[in-house]
C-alpha cells in the first residue's frame, strides 16, 4: 500500500550576507579596504618630556650653527663706511659678499666657483700699509681686522702704471667708463658735472671717478709723490697670488698706489648686492630711531648688484 506520510525536510538557516547601508564617506573610501581608520594605543613617551625652556635651547643652537656655517663658508654682511667707491657704492650701504665664489682649491665644473677677474669688486682684509705704519694705528683702520672694499685692476703677473686719469696694465689702457664729479661732503655721494652722466662706450664696463677738468701738473705731481707704493718706480708688476685694487673714487681711495697688493688668502668674496642702505649725511628727523629709520634710509638702493 502505497504510504500517505510525507517527508519533513529540516529547513538550513542560511547565514544572512546583507549588510546594511552607509551613508557615502570620502574617509572610508580612501581608507585602506574601506575600513574604518582605528585610532593606535597611545605610545609612552620614552625618557622625562622636553620643557619649553629646552625645546627653545635646543632650537637656538641648531639656528646658531647654521648661521656660523653661512658666515663661515657662503655669505657675510658688511658695512661701508668710506666713501673711496662712491658713487658705485655709496658710503652707509650694507652689501652681502658671496664667499663661497673664489672659495681656495680646484673649482669644481657643477659649483659656482672661478677664479677672480679684472674688474670684480672684491671684499679683504686690509692688509696694512709697508710703507708709513703709523697710518695703521687708528682704530677704524686696523690691518686684518678692517674690511676693505675695491675693485681688482691687475691679476698675478700683470704690470701696472699709472697715468693722469689713466690706468695702464701691460701698457695698455684700462678701459674704464672715467665721470667728472666733485665732492660736496664727507658723506653724501659725488656730484656729477653732467647729469646724468654720458652713456658708456663699447667695452666700458664700469664706471669711475675724478675731479673735474684736467690733471695740472702739480697735482699729478704730488699725487706720484704720494703714491708710495710707486716710489722710485714707473710701474709695478703684481707678484703671484696678490692683486692690485683701486677705488672707484680715484681722487679719494686709499688703495694699492698706497699700500701696496693685496695676497690672495686675504680675499673675503665677492661683493654682491646692497641689502640694505642708510643715508649717513641726511639729517635726523627728531622723529626718534624709527623715524630716522624710515626717512633716512635709501630704500631704491635696496637688492641694487654691486657691479
Amino acid at each position: 500500500m502505497a504510504s500517505n506520510r510525507t517527508t519533513d525536510n529540516p529547513r538550513t538557516t542560511e547565514p544572512d550576507t546583507t549588510t546594511e547601508a552607509k551613508p557615502f564617506s570620502f574617509s572610508r573610501l580612501f581608507n585602506r579596504n574601506g575600513h574604518e581608520k582605528r585610532d593606535l594605543p597611545p605610545v609612552k613617551p620614552q625618557g622625562p618630556p622636553k620643557s619649553v625652556w629646552r625645546e627653545y635651547f635646543e632650537s637656538a643652537v641648531v639656528t646658531v650653527i647654521m648661521a656660523l656655517f653661512g658666515m663661515t663658508f657662503i655669505v657675510q654682511a658688511v658695512k661701508v663706511p668710506t666713501g673711496s667707491m662712491q658713487n658705485t657704492i655709496m658710503i652707509g650701504d650694507h652689501l652681502l659678499v658671496n664667499k663661497f665664489i673664489f672659495a681656495p682649491g680646484e673649482s669644481l665644473p657643477f659649483l659656482p666657483q672661478r677664479e677672480i677677474k679684472h674688474g670684480d669688486i672684491i671684499v679683504f682684509k686690509y692688509p696694512g700699509n709697508p710703507y708709513r705704519p703709523e697710518r695703521d694705528d687708528r682704530a677704524d683702520n686696523r690691518p686684518i681686522f678692517t674690511n676693505y672694499v675695491k675693485r681688482v685692476i691687475g691679476l698675478p703677473g700683470d704690470r701696472i702704471r699709472i697715468g693722469a686719469n689713466e690706468i695702464y696694465v701691460n701698457d695698455k689702457v684700462v678701459p674704464e667708463h672715467r665721470i667728472a664729479a666733485s665732492e660736496i661732503s664727507q658723506f653724501a655721494p659725488l656730484k656729477t658735472v653732467i647729469d646724468p652722466p654720458p652713456p658708456r662706450d663699447p667695452g666700458q664696463l664700469y664706471d669711475v671717478y675724478y675731479k673735474p677738468g684736467p690733471p695740472d701738473d702739480e697735482d699729478l705731481d704730488y699725487k706720484r709723490r704720494e703714491y708710495t707704493a710707486f716710489e722710485g718706480k714707473d710701474e709695478l708688476v703684481v707678484p703671484p697670488n696678490s692683486y692690485f685694487v683701486m677705488g672707484d673714487n680715484r681722487n679719494n681711495s686709499e688703495d694699492s698706489r698706497f699700500w701696496g697688493f693685496v695676497p690672495r688668502e686675504m680675499v673675503i668674496g665677492r661683493a654682491m648686492f646692497v641689502y640694505w642702505s642708510y643715508d649717513e649725511s641726511a639729517p635726523e628727523t627728531g622723529w626718534s630711531i624709527v623715524g630716522d629709520f624710515l626717512k633716512n634710509t635709501r630704500w631704491s638702493r635696496t637688492g641694487t648688484l654691486v657691479k
